[in-house]
């Protein structure tokens, strides 16, 4: 698939947006640590603050990354900027407002693989774009950038010990596809850590959906 935009373009505009939005990025994993550590607290607010956090994320990148930023280089940005503004509202209504989510961690497969999910998101994935040669401010950024705030939410899936609604899937795992375009068009390579955890992510919550329907 053709993109209406260059590689350098792509970067620049990284680079733009986040000297413009410091020290966003420092409160994005201030935050992204309070989700985890409710995450291993018995708190009956756990999963209401947890998914305030992740919805936050979704709208923050919805309207500032992609409507107000990513626009200016691909028309298609509004289409994703509402897609991810959608995809907030609907975890603040699932999570926050009808406490349809119950996260915590436990000691099973699925949810040890969302924990390297979130420390994928958090710690691996900006080393790998220092490795690549994206240091930042080039380097898209937990909490404010769609891929890696994709993939944590993955990960917070998974922590999940009630069924997830399905309908928290469909955006994530279509961002997940388009991070295939961004991992080979692009050259950003720890992308391909999207396209797994999109993947394996979504079959593995909808197993565990259909365990807990029984």
């Amino acid at each position: 698939m053709k993109i209406p935009f260059t590689i350098e373009q792509f970067f620049d505009i990284f680079v733009i947006y986040n000297n413009a939005i410091w020290p966003a990025q420092i409160v994005a994993y201030i935050l992204g640590i309070v989700a985890i550590g409710f995450a291993f607290s018995k708190n009956q607010y756990s999963a209401r603050t947890i998914s305030g956090i992740v919805s936050l994320f979704w709208i923050w990148i919805g309207v500032f990354y992609h409507i107000v930023f990513f626009r200016t280089i691909n028309p298609a940005a509004i289409i994703f900027g509402f897609l991810y503004i959608i995809q907030g509202f609907l975890f603040l209504l699932a999570g926050s407002i009808r406490d349809r989510l119950s996260i915590q961690f436990k000691y099973t497969i699925p949810h040890i693989l969302g924990a390297f999910f979130i420390f994928y998101a958090m710690v691996l994935y900006p080393i790998l774009c220092l490795s690549f040669e994206h240091s930042y401010p080039e380097a898209p950024m937990f909490g404010v950038a769609p891929c890696p705030t994709t993939i944590f939410t993955f990960g917070i899936l998974l922590w999940t010990i009630k069924k997830v609604p399905a309908y928290l899937l469909v955006i994530p795992f279509l961002w997940s596809i388009v991070g295939i375009s961004a991992a080979i068009n692009l050259r950003v390579p720890q992308d391909y850590g999207l396209v797994v955890a999109g993947f394996l992510g979504t079959i593995l919550i909808l197993i565990q959906n259909r365990i807990q329907s029984r």
